[in-house]
C-alpha cells in the first residue's frame, strides 16, 4: 500500500486507528481454546468486529513465534485474512547486518506479504536499507518508544545537547523518504512528539501507548499532527481484551468504534474533510 492509498483509507474510514493483534493464549476467551487454531479464530473475530473502524492492523510477531511452526501458520493465516484495504504492519523489530536484513525483508514483504515492518536502527543504514528497496513497502523505524527503558539510551545527549533519538531521525531521513519510512513515537511522551514532528514534518508516525499505557489521543493529535494526518495510533489491549468472555468481539467493536469517533472529530477539526 502506498502513501496515497493509506491517506485515502484514513479519509474513507474517518480514522487513523491501528489495532494490535497480540493474541495471548492466557488472555483470550477460554471457549476458543477448543478450536483447532485458537489464535487465528481470535484474530478473525477481532478483525471482523473492527475492520469498519480500522485502517491498519499490527500483529506483534512475538505472540506467534513463541508457538513455533504453528504460530507462524497462525500469523500467515491472519495476514491473509486482513482485508486488502487495511495496512498491515509486522511488529517484528528486526535489524541486523545487510545480508540478514535482506532475508528478513523477503520473509515479511514476500513470503507473508505485509505492508510494513518495525525495524531497530541501532546497526545503522546498511541494516535498514534492504527493507527500503521494496516498492510500496514501508520501514517503521524505532525512534522514541513508550517504555520506561527508553530513557536508558534514546534520551542521551551529545555535547551539543542533541539526543540520540534525534540523531536517529536526522540520519534515517536520508536513507528513505515519507513514502516508505515511518517512525515509532510513543504516546506516553506526548510533548516530545512535537520535537519529532519538527524533524520529520511529512513522515507517518506509528504511535503506541494510548489506552492501557496511559497515552492521550488528544495530545498525540495536538503534538504529532502532520501533513495529511500522518498518524497511525495503535491500541492493542484496550480493544482486543476489552472482554475475555463470549462477547469479546462485540466489546472490541465497541472500543474500536469509540476511538474511531474520537478520531473522526479530530480529522474534522484538522480540516481533513
Amino acid at each position: 500500500m502506498n502513501r496515497e492509498e493509506l491517506i485515502a483509507q484514513i479519509k474513507i474510514k474517518q480514522s487513523f486507528l491501528c489495532v494490535g493483534l497480540d493474541p495471548d493464549l492466557e488472555k483470550i476467551p477460554k471457549h476458543l481454546l477448543d478450536c483447532e487454531d485458537p489464535i487465528f479464530e481470535f484474530n478473525k473475530a477481532i478483525i471482523d468486529a473492527t475492520k469498519d473502524f480500522t485502517v491498519a492492523y499490527k500483529p506483534n510477531t512475538a505472540f506467534y513465534e513463541c508457538h513455533g511452526s504453528k504460530g507462524w501458520e497462525s500469523l500467515a493465516k491472519t495476514i491473509d485474512y486482513i482485508p486488502s484495504d487495511c495496512f498491515v504492519i509486522a511488529d517484528a523489530k528486526r535489524g541486523d547486518i545487510g545480508n540478514t536484513s535482506s532475508y528478513y525483508a523477503k520473509t515479511f514483504f514476500e513470503t507473508i506479504n505485509c505492508d510494513a515492518i518495525t525495524v531497530a536502527p541501532y546497526m545503522g543504514e546498511d541494516s535498514v536499507s534492504p527493507f527500503l528497496s521494496y516498492e510500496n513497502k514501508w520501514v517503521v523505524l524505532l525512534a522514541l518508544t513508550s517504555n520506561k527503558g527508553a530513557l536508558d539510551f534514546q534520551m542521551l545527549q551529545d555535547k551539543t545537547g542533541i539526543r540520540l533519538y534525534e540523531h536517529v531521525i536526522k540520519a534515517s531521513s536520508k536513507w528513505g523518504n515519507p513514502d516508505n519510512l515511518m517512525y515509532v513515537v510513543g504516546a506516553t511522551r506526548a510533548e516530545e512528539i512535537q520535537q519529532v514532528r519538527a524533524l520529520a514534518p511529512e513522515s507517518f508516525f506509528l504511535v503506541p501507548g494510548i489506552g492501557a499505557q496511559g497515552g492521550s489521543l488528544e495530545e498525540v493529535a495536538k503534538y504529532g499532527w502532520g501533513k495529511d494526518c500522518a498518524l497511525l495510533v495503535n491500541s492493542s489491549r484496550g480493544i482486543i481484551y476489552a472482554s475475555n468472555d463470549v462477547d469479546f468481539s462485540e466489546k472490541a467493536r465497541h472500543e474500536a468504534k469509540k476511538l474511531q469517533q474520537e478520531m473522526a472529530n479530530i480529522l474534522v477539526i484538522k480540516g481533513m474533510f
